[in-house]
């Protein structure tokens, strides 16, 4: 049995990208029709609810960077289920020497703080003084922030920073593509401290926030409530267990084969595509339509990521729970990244009588990890995480999510991928390529880039 539909605009994938580009042309009256693999949406949004804990087994929380975030939440009715996240998250660790450190988020603090040296506080004030670099498109993060702030300053903020948002090392990725705001002060203020400040002024002319000073959010039932309620709106324009073979082109339209739950070859024909699928799983889909793009694609890099989620009585937690939770450097040789005291981020995370926490095992920097089994991996990072909390006894609640392929790794040389896709783009009218592999990993980057994509894509029909 095989179905045709017909529509003005297909979307690959029904992660936040796909779904909230689709909101915004359904929005405008375009016909739109979105194909997901899984049975739910959501893409790595997961949240599942178990004995009084909430699991976030994918993001666990956004920026609010943009308003286009709170026009989701106001008119999708979800006011009741947005969440900010506590006032304590503020307050951040850094492990250093087996010590937990508050990171210093402000000028005396910073000079009162023990996570950095003098020698290191001294060198942060030469920062103004340093020149521009000559080779930024391929300058590395961790070439960048050595240069220009030192290589204590990289050892203990940048690089625990690089492994909680990318799960990667600064060596790896590209300053000018991972961190295109931080490459900027440079270029055009020439230097971090006083493009920070006079920045600033630019920034209020704009209803754009910082990621710096952005509130964090989420949802009282999970961040996958969002892309949940997307999907409910457009009731009937998203398709589940779709799973996306090919994509070509006839007669001017474009044709995509899927799969629906294994059973039968369906086409899409439409005038645009627009695919959100993540990078590894896209590069088949393309092949014939765009021939050699399998290069580019499997080009990304996806570290292995495994989520670690546990729940505890409060009585057997030594520790004060009194902040976000904290990174670790990759000198302090343990074998997870980081940990978030999740009750204490947000509300109705954990029963009344107890905490949870999330771990984040692996990345980029301890990719080799999972030659290891999964039980030897967990027990480490389990014992690990109760000396430094001064734990006693088993967890009361336990559950982890292994992702094979986590967070796409902007490298060095992203710049080039970047300029490929624009340019398939370009020759390929009615063709675009969105998610978090372009334009930033983060929800709010998603959901930012989400509307100039919904924009091109409106423009562009007016000439198809």
């Amino acid at each position: 049995m095989q179905q045709k539909i017909e529509t003005d605009v297909v979307i690959l994938g029904a992660g936040v990208s796909g779904l909230a580009t689709a909101y915004w042309l359904n929005k405008q009256g375009i016909q739109v029709t979105v194909l997901e693999k899984n049975p739910e949406p959501g893409g790595s949004m997961e949240s599942i609810r178990q004995d009084g804990y909430l699991f976030d087994r994918g993001p666990n929380s956004g920026l609010e960077i943009t308003p286009l975030i709170k026009e989701l939440v106001q008119e999708l009715g979800l006011q009741n289920d947005f969440l900010y996240a506590n006032p304590q998250a503020n307050k951040r660790y850094i492990m250093r020497n087996d010590t937990l450190h508050p990171l210093p988020m402000a000028p005396h603090t910073f000079l009162q703080s023990k996570l950095f040296s003098g020698a290191a506080k001294l060198r942060l004030m030469a920062e103004p003084f340093i020149g521009r670099s000559k080779d930024g498109y391929y300058q590395s993060v961790a070439e960048f922030v050595e240069r220009r702030l030192g290589r204590e300053f990289l050892d203990y903020a940048i690089n625990p920073f690089v492994a909680g948002v990318y799960a990667g090392e600064p060596e790896s990725l590209s300053v000018k593509s991972a961190f295109p705001k931080l490459y900027a002060l440079e270029e055009k203020y020439g230097g971090i401290l006083i493009g920070t400040v006079r920045s600033i002024k630019a920034r209020k002319n704009s209803k754009e926030e910082s990621k710096q000073s952005a509130k964090m959010f989420s949802f009282l039932h999970g961040m996958q409530v969002l892309p949940k309620a997307i999907a409910n709106r457009l009731a009937g324009k998203v398709h589940f267990l779709c799973d996306v073979k090919k994509v070509e082109k006839e007669n001017g339209k474009y044709l995509v084969s899927y799969n629906k739950a294994g059973d039968y070859t369906s086409v899409v024909e439409a005038k645009v595509v627009i695919s959100t699928l993540p990078a590894h799983v896209a590069a088949p889909v393309y092949e014939g339509l765009l021939p050699g793009c399998t290069e580019k694609f499997e080009t990304v890099y996806h570290p292995p990521v495994l989520v670690l989620f546990l729940g505890y009585k409060k009585e057997q937690i030594g520790r004060v729970i009194d902040g976000f939770g904290y990174l670790i450097p990759a000198l302090e040789k343990k074998s997870y990244l980081g940990a978030l005291w999740s009750s204490a981020i947000f509300n109705a995370r954990a029963p009344k009588d107890s905490e949870c926490f999330t771990l984040f095992i692996g990345g980029s920097r301890n990719a080799s990890l999972f030659e290891k089994s999964r039980e030897e991996i967990i027990k480490q990072a389990m014992t690990e995480f109760a000396e430094t909390m001064k734990i006693t006894g088993e967890p009361d609640f336990i559950k982890h999510r292994f992702w094979s392929k986590a967070i796409p790794q902007y490298n060095i040389g992203y710049i080039e991928i970047e300029r490929y896709f624009d340019a398939m783009e370009e020759q390929n009218p009615g063709l675009f390529f969105s998610g978090n592999f372009r334009g930033g990993i983060s929800v709010g980057d998603c959901i930012k880039n989400s509307f100039p994509v919904a924009e091109k894509v409106i423009e562009k029909l007016k000439s198809l």
